[in-house]
């Protein structure tokens, strides 16, 4: 099958690697690029715990930081490994989405023991801090990096649209999915199957618009290749 791959060049990249090995034709279409900030590294002094949303706002966080020995809340897999594979000694993975790792904090986590500094990008939603706060915690964001979207199209991808061969996309976002949808609106791609990793990601798509449309069981990507046919 030859899949679009939406994601960031980085990550999507490492699912091109994935998609490969699977038996699949992969093709990376990026509807978003990461744009680390330079500074000074968040302070800790009163932290108890840092909650990643991301796999970016660990690396963002990482870049400014030596410090790996604070616990880190992951929101799911790839956030984990990414954190320990930058040699963070404590990591629990919430294995969800920005609301299962709000009530996992609030188990994992003590309000009267820190903060709790977010590492995220200047357009994150303020999820944790609004499922947080009321419960007592002081929930502290840095904006360590932006995600902008794509201008237009991969040459490759549009072609390859174009002449109706590709078979499917997926889709790791909202905002990716909305960006991908303007950036086809004058293309047919009614032959791609698009394959989501949550509901919200597949509600910005026009179900219309394509062949099919598919929604992993669960908001990791585990879950989202597990929708890909055999190859």
């Amino acid at each position: 099958m030859r899949i679009l791959i939406t994601r960031p060049l980085e990550d999507g990249e490492e699912i091109a690697s994935t998609l490969t090995t699977l038996g699949h034709e992969p093709l990376l279409a990026p509807m978003l690029s990461t744009h680390f900030h330079d500074g000074t590294a968040p302070a800790l002094d009163d932290v108890q715990a840092i909650l990643a949303t991301s796999a970016n706002g660990v690396r963002a966080f990482a870049r400014l930081s030596p410090m790996r020995d604070i616990p880190v809340f992951a929101v799911g897999p790839q956030t984990t490994a990414e954190a320990l594979g930058f040699g963070f000694t404590t990591v629990r993975n919430a294995d969800g989405d920005a609301l299962m790792l709000a009530r996992a904090t609030a188990g994992w986590a003590d309000a009267k023991k820190g903060a709790l500094l977010h590492v995220c990008g200047e357009e994150a939603p303020g999820t944790l801090g609004a499922a947080l706060t009321p419960l007592g915690f002081a929930v502290r964001r840095a904006e360590l990096y932006r995600v902008d979207a794509a201008p237009a199209l991969p040459d490759a991808a549009r072609i390859a649209l174009e002449e109706g061969k590709i078979e499917g996309a997926l889709f790791y976002s909202a905002r990716s999915a909305r960006v991908f949808s303007d950036l086809t609106a004058h293309l047919s791609i009614q032959a791609v199957e698009a394959f989501c990793i949550s509901p919200a990601t597949a509600s910005a798509l026009d179900p219309v618009r394509f062949r099919t449309l598919h929604v992993a069981a669960a908001p990791n990507q585990d879950a989202l290749l597990a929708l890909l046919p055999p190859a």
